[in-house]
């Protein structure tokens, strides 16, 4: 690829990055608003246009009326109350079928003129699949809010459903990276560099772990019990940790322990990039780069962690758990970003 080429198609892919960060943190307003069951259809195509007359409006209303949520929650709260938790669902989607375009009509302008390798064209064709198969796993995550005596979607189908999104982030940022920076910075093997590089991966893995368990607390509501820290009720670990059986149903099921695990993730992902920055900024063999970054992942734990804190002190205001959310996109971005820096990092 000539290297103008790869600027443009870095960039295009690089903007699809914060387009899926918009889309998380959209997901996240969408969530905690209540606003996910507002629209009882789907409809990938024709979708993209809002109701248009008043009739329109009063059949998606009816539809509404027909599902627990509105029962339980929203009885008599009228057209006008639907069509304000109506909006943050509709952009929720036109977002993600505006990505499907972003993604689609660039790839086959590249891919006719030339500009791009076959093997390329293929992987972001799969993409976009993956990025429809995203669609399909957001209705059935919402279709499962339609169940009796439901007001939320299942807390497991939400958290495939931004799984798969981070998942798809992080091929498609991780390609972007490869194509803005084709060769690796070949580096001198020290013994610091190795056991940087295994340090970041052992965070990668960590916060992955760390943003389940978030999407568990979300999902269960356990971000709006135990608002204190850094103790729980007064315990270190809440006393209510183990209270169902069998055990496992307590990381899934049980607010108390699905909280204390989600802190615990975060504490210990936090503790571990200072592990990466400890050992890491002390490599000379490195190289600025890989310093910058890893700098850069210092602060992004540091202000992930205090937004963690700032939300459950103040008991999940609809702004700071959107952020959160979004945030910890952020921070698996700049890790990602860290083991690219460090790919020329070789055992030593």
């Amino acid at each position: 690829m000539a290297p103008n080429h790869r600027r443009l198609i870095s960039n295009w892919l690089f903007l699809l990055c914060f387009m899926l960060l918009g889309m998380i943190a959209i997901g996240g307003v969408t969530r905690l608003t209540g606003s996910g069951l507002s629209i009882m259809d789907w409809q990938p195509v024709s979708g993209f246009i809002p109701p248009l007359s008043h009739a329109e409006w009063e059949r998606l209303f009816a539809l509404y009326q027909t599902i627990p949520q509105y029962h339980l929650q929203h009885e008599g709260f009228g057209l006008e109350g639907f069509q304000r938790i109506f909006w943050a669902e509709w952009i929720h989607r036109f977002w993600g079928r505006l990505m499907g375009l972003v993604l689609l009509l660039p790839l086959i302008w590249f891919t006719i003129r030339g500009m791009i390798t076959r093997a390329l064209a293929l992987r972001l064709f799969v993409f976009f699949v993956l990025g429809a198969m995203q669609g399909a796993i957001g209705w059935f995550m919402v279709a499962s809010g339609f169940r009796p005596d439901s007001t939320a979607v299942e807390p497991v189908r939400l958290v495939l459903h931004l799984s798969a999104a981070l998942a798809l982030y992080l091929a498609i940022l991780w390609t972007a990276l490869s194509i803005r920076w084709p060769t690796p910075q070949v580096v001198t093997p020290s013994a610091e560099g190795t056991r940087t590089k295994r340090l970041v991966w052992l965070a990668l893995c960590l916060i992955c772990i760390t943003i389940v368990a978030g999407g568990f607390t979300a999902g269960t509501h356990a971000g709006f019990v135990y608002n204190t820290f850094p103790l729980m009720d007064g315990h270190l670990i809440p006393t209510e940790y183990a209270r169902l059986s069998p055990f496992w149903m307590n990381l899934v099921d049980n607010k108390a322990a699905i909280q204390f695990d989600h802190r615990l993730l975060a504490t210990l992902t936090a503790l571990s990039i200072g592990a990466v920055l400890l050992f890491g900024l002390r490599s000379a063999t490195l190289g600025s780069k890989a310093h910058n970054a890893i700098m850069l992942l210092g602060w992004a734990v540091l202000i992930q962690y205090a937004l963690g804190v700032t939300t459950l002190l103040l008991v999940v205001p609809v702004w700071a758990g959107a952020v959160h959310q979004t945030f910890a996109a952020v921070l698996l971005g700049v890790m990602l970003y860290t083991l690219h820096c460090l790919r020329g990092q070789r055992a030593n």
